[in-house]
């Protein structure tokens, strides 16, 4: 998806990019190929065509933040296929809904070929170094909820350069709703072993885990974890279908 993306070449907004995708222009090599770009001054092309060598460079070194330097919020989902393997899919638990309130728990962090929990009181204070080893970061509400959590308790903390907050992309595919219940609606995620614990539940095993309650701790570890798990296949879904519906179907070649 992001060969097809437009969006952050100067002077090409949604209306101009959907309509290059509808002349034909399915990614930077055929826009290259248009002669006169619909929507785009003509004393914009060769700024284009400079912004096109530089995303090739750019998409080369797995420079992230270039891109998300020139291209909206909304859309830096479309970096995810080309960066899977330096995402970060982040859930974390706490005491209380703000940070004013409460403090943060366990952070679960799955990607790059595991899944690594941070506890409070523990190894929380490893977070932000660890992140710094991803170019994406996957959360559900975390724009409103887990990144202001973590930048309150780490103030020097970097999140990777991107953020694809799911609850927002998918609202823009009709799904509204809490993560289980997205969950549960479109059959992805696996929640064996901790079916049935919900935001509250966690609170409750902190508490219980440092009263020492055998058990408690794992158990919220485990819930966490799978907060955590189950974002991947949400986004996957999430990126085929957002792919799906807004870039046209090629034209098939005359015979």
């Amino acid at each position: 998806m992001l060969r097809s993306t437009f969006r952050h070449l100067p002077g090409i907004g949604a209306a101009a990019e959907a309509q290059l995708w509808r002349d034909g222009a399915r990614d930077w090599s055929d826009l290259r190929r248009i002669a006169d770009l619909p929507g785009v001054p003509p004393d914009r092309r060769d700024a284009i065509d400079r912004a096109l060598d530089e995303s090739e460079l750019a998409l080369g070194r797995r420079d992230a933040e270039w891109f998300c330097r020139r291209m909206p919020l909304a859309e830096q989902w479309r970096l995810y296929p080309d960066f899977r393997d330096l995402t970060a899919f982040l859930d974390i638990e706490t005491t209380a809904l703000t940070p004013q309130e409460g403090i943060v728990t366990v952070v679960g962090v799955h990607g790059g070929g595991g899944t690594r929990a941070f506890i409070a009181f523990d190894d929380l204070e490893e977070l932000p170094a660890y992140l710094q080893r991803f170019r994406i970061v996957v959360t559900f509400n975390g724009l409103l909820f887990d990144l202001p959590f973590l930048e309150a308790r780490f103030p020097y903390i970097r999140f990777p350069p991107a953020h694809i907050d799911l609850r927002f992309l998918l609202r823009r595919l009709g799904i509204t709703g809490g993560l289980k219940r997205i969950e549960k609606e479109l059959g992805l995620g696996n929640r064996s072993g901790v079916e049935g614990i919900e935001g509250v539940d966690a609170v409750r095993l902190w508490e219980e885990a440092r009263r020492g309650v055998p058990g408690s701790l794992t158990k919220l570890v485990e819930y966490n974890r799978a907060d955590a798990v189950n974002l991947e296949p949400l986004l996957d879904f999430g990126v085929h279908e957002l792919s799906r519906r807004l870039l046209p179907a090629p034209v098939a070649a005359a015979r």
